[in-house]
């Protein structure tokens, strides 16, 4: 590389000894600072000199750009043209690493159809510009580079049907070979589909696959699906699971359906049932828990949920379905979506859950890991909720995974009525 910018070094010292038109002046031997008084002494003597126009330097990063452009027309550095293309040669701002222009040399035009209409500039920028950083993005728009019908619009605009959006070129980042690989390795998603129609897909995930990457995870359930799935439009949680939990899991393929099951979630239309162990036997008089939640974060990153009076307001009910010698099995309905709601309520009530490592107990969990658990005895049996689209109730089950059914068949029964 010290070979090539020595390159570009001598091509800047023949531009500034040119006429500006790329071909040498032979008359010109002296400095560029002296370049106008040179040009003056030589004129014809007798005749009347126009005033010198005032020479203005050009910008170091525009020379410095003419004298690479340069190197590349005149094939001086074969390591560039070859290895490295001058066309690739753009950093990021924080220069960390190369990034490449998806559109280098042209304007997009983006008509905005029912299924965005109603959504937020800066929020449909970043799910139609993935990879461009959210802060190029708002930069971009307050400079007026975004348009909105030929006009300027904040980032907070509801887009309407019909509006026609102007994209500028962007510098995307280019996409992690890691990441790529990892999105295209097979996952079992597609026999995991409990219903499919035109707005949703209602998934029975199994344990231990995040909804989402994050968090030092490079792929989850979503990833996994675009990639298998790669003409699909529009795929996005409508809500979450925990990693460790297995069950159904709505994905909205239409932005109207994903803003309808939102709703339906916040007003407490949508039902949605687990199946638990806990230890010992689950009371029954005790068939809600109502403590509020607060959530925060340990040094190391990871996420913890405890109950606290500043927290937010959380509602799970309990129903025992079958008792075992040291264990129940229950249903759970959780009336709010908290995060890890079903999990610290249980623990609170005194009846923690079988396998989990997070809020549970150490010597029950080491009791069922021998009677052969090997995960967190969670799952989303029960989804019930009202189409978005025809607008009819829709139920959606799905058994329990075939592990935990078989450690229950290690259990022994308790003759003690519910």
């Amino acid at each position: 590389m010290v070979g090539v910018f020595h390159k570009i070094g001598n091509v800047l010292n023949q531009w500034r000894l040119s006429d500006g038109r790329g071909a040498q002046n032979p008359t010109v031997s002296l400095p560029a600072r002296r370049l106008s008084r040179h040009r003056r002494l030589v004129r014809p003597a007798g005749r009347r000199l126009p005033r010198p126009k005032k020479v203005t330097k050009k910008p170091l990063q525009i020379t410095v750009l003419e004298a690479i452009l340069k190197v590349r027309s005149l094939h001086l550095s074969e390591t560039i043209t070859a290895e490295h293309p001058v066309s690739n040669l753009l950093y990021s701002p924080t220069m960390k690493r190369p990034i490449h222009n998806s559109s280098p040399d042209s304007v997009q035009y983006r008509q905005i159809d029912a299924d965005h209409a109603g959504q937020r500039l800066d929020n449909y920028l970043f799910s139609s510009c993935k990879g461009v950083p959210k802060s190029h993005i708002y930069r971009l728009v307050r400079q007026g580079q975004v348009r909105i019908n030929r006009g300027r619009r904040r980032v907070d605009y509801r887009l309407r049907l019909g509006d026609v959006v102007r994209i500028p070129p962007l510098r995307v980042a280019a996409p992690s070979p890691v990441l790529t690989a990892a999105a295209a390795r097979p996952f079992p998603l597609e026999r995991c589909v409990m219903h499919e129609d035109d707005d949703l897909l209602v998934i029975d995930k199994p344990a231990g696959l995040a909804v989402h990457g994050g968090s030092g995870l490079s792929l989850g359930l979503i990833e996994a699906l675009r990639a298998q799935r790669p003409h699909a439009r529009f795929l996005e949680l409508v809500h979450r699971l925990d990693r460790d939990t297995s069950g159904l899991l709505l994905v909205a393929k239409r932005r109207a359906a994903l803003l309808a099951l939102h709703q339906a979630l916040r007003t407490g239309q949508v039902e949605k049932r687990y199946i638990a162990l806990v230890r010992n036997h689950w009371p029954a008089r005790m068939q809600q828990v109502k403590v509020p939640l607060h959530k925060f974060q340990l040094r190391s990153g990871e996420r913890m949920v405890e109950v606290s009076g500043t927290g937010k307001e959380a509602t799970t009910r309990f129903l025992a379905k079958r008792r075992f010698s040291d264990s129940t099995l229950v249903d759970i309905e959780l009336l709010t979506g908290r995060t890890h709601q079903a999990r610290v309520h249980a623990a609170y009530a005194g009846h923690p859950i079988a396998g989990d490592v997070k809020y549970g107990e150490r010597g029950f969990n080491r009791l069922m890991r021998e009677r052969g658990l090997t995960r967190l005895f969670l799952h989303a049996s029960r989804i019930r909720f009202k189409h978005p689209g025809s607008g009819r109730k829709l139920t959606i089950s799905a058994p329990l995974p075939a592990e935990l059914a078989q450690v229950l068949e290690t259990l022994t029964e308790h003759d003690a009525p519910l």
